[in-house]
């Protein structure tokens, strides 16, 4: 029986001898996979299985890879969804490998999964992030425009990772609302516009692994040692409450920002 493929509409970009492209060869999951393991560094019992990314990238999610030549450096895959009686994706998983990062080439992945998901009339796109990892969150709110006013305590249980350092998963959802006048604007090179005259609020990351530098591009955190895990599990009990009290009282965090000691998620009221 011949597999029916999702539509794939957006063409393959080449720039900088790195080419993106859709996935849809068992070779390209099982490339994602190796890169998987090579950024993660799980046990296999938290490797996600070519299956998944076979139903991703054939029920109208996605799967696309960076390559230079015949290798995968990277790749970000989304699983189709329904919400709102509309169709979004739920982007699980974007990888690059050590000494590809800081190019630009996750905000190229993401840009392609962008204009995809437009092609195919999708305008949300959602997935998850450490609040502890300040980079990907200023990567995700300033450089790509996404909002936050979700926060899951543990949502994927305790895993193996070294990059969890043990620590429960807690999670903001980022929400990519893809043709909206704020991620029009960012990615247009502009700042975003905060609070509109409404009362912004901060919840403050003490400096440390998160980064108290604000990187132009988006990396993954180093292996936490046992006396740097310990902090950042205080660090994380202290957040959650912030963030659910002002989730409940209809915030959303925006933007990030930079004080002396801390980074700095700006909350500002958000209509529904």
């Amino acid at each position: 029986m011949k597999r029916r493929r999702a539509a794939a509409n957006t063409q393959p970009e080449m720039r900088d001898g790195i080419l993106v492209r859709h996935c849809h060869e068992l070779a390209d999951f099982e490339a994602c996979i190796e890169v998987e393991r090579a950024v993660w560094k799980g046990a296999e019992l938290d490797v996600v299985p070519v299956p998944l990314f076979v139903i991703a990238a054939e029920t109208g999610g996605e799967v696309l890879g960076a390559f230079e030549g015949d290798r995968m450096v990277g790749f970000t895959m989304a699983i189709a969804g329904w919400k709102n009686r509309k169709p979004f994706l739920h982007s699980h998983m974007t990888a690059v490998l050590d000494g590809y990062r800081d190019r630009g080439l996750g905000r190229r992945l993401k840009f392609f999964q962008r204009q995809d998901a437009l092609s195919r009339g999708i305008r949300l796109v959602e997935w998850t992030f450490d609040p502890l990892e300040t980079k990907n969150a200023y990567f995700n709110l300033m450089r790509l425009g996404a909002i936050a006013r979700r926060y899951l305590p543990n949502v994927y249980g305790i895993t193996t990772s070294p990059l969890h350092a043990g620590l429960p998963t807690d999670r903001l959802v980022a929400e990519w609302h893809l043709d909206s006048p704020r991620v029009r604007r960012i990615l247009a090179g502009k700042a975003p516009i905060l609070g509109r005259g409404r009362k912004t609020v901060r919840i403050s990351v003490p400096a440390g692994d998160g980064g108290a530098s604000l990187p132009r591009q988006a990396s993954l955190p180093p292996q936490v040692s046992p006396e740097r895990a310990a902090e950042r599990a205080r660090a994380q009990t202290a957040i959650r409450e912030q963030f659910q009290h002002w989730f409940a009282k209809g915030y959303a965090a925006t933007a990030i920002g930079r004080s002396d000691a801390s980074v700095d998620y700006i909350l500002e009221p958000w209509k529904k």
